[in-house]
């Protein structure tokens, strides 16, 4: 079974011309309990006698919730272990007042950010105008980029 059942919908149209093979990673789907490790090189050796020479890969994280995406996305852990039995320290970061401490973080980081690159604008744009117009997109930008970023520390 895939991971997710994402590509059902596509496998079943592209099976009428090719041949598929849908491959659940160790620590996924329906693999959860594989002896195979968790390291790509034994993977790849385990599938690679499985799967023909020259065929096309595809694959998607799923079952994530937009704030987890994001936060894989942009900010990948490759410290992440699945189905260790070592404690979940995460449980301990996710008080009131860890979101309001990074909250804060962020807010002073991104407008500072934004800051110098306001500062920029006006040190190297002459036109009035063009420098009103980069300044309202800017905070466009960092509206955008803080609500994003508050969805995340609050959802994740």
């Amino acid at each position: 079974a895939m991971h997710g059942g994402i590509f059902a919908p596509l496998m079943a149209e592209l099976a009428a011309d090719f041949t598929l093979y849908a491959v659940d990673l160790p620590g996924h789907g329906h693999s959860r309990e594989s002896a195979l490790a968790l390291d790509p090189d034994a993977m790849c050796g385990a599938l690679r006698g499985r799967v023909p020479a020259g065929a096309l890969w595809l694959g998607a994280r799923t079952q994530m919730d937009l704030a987890t995406l994001m936060r894989w996305t942009f900010f990948p852990n490759p410290n992440h272990v699945i189905n260790s039995n070592i404690p979940d320290v995460n449980l301990g970061w996710v008080g009131a007042f860890w979101q309001v401490l990074q909250t804060l973080i962020i807010f002073f980081g991104v407008t500072h950010g934004f800051n110098g690159l306001r500062v920029v604008i006006e040190d190297y744009v002459s036109s009035i105008a063009i420098q009103r117009v980069l300044r309202a997109l800017l905070l466009v930008l960092w509206i955008a980029v803080m609500a994003i970023a508050f969805y995340i520390v609050f959802t994740s």
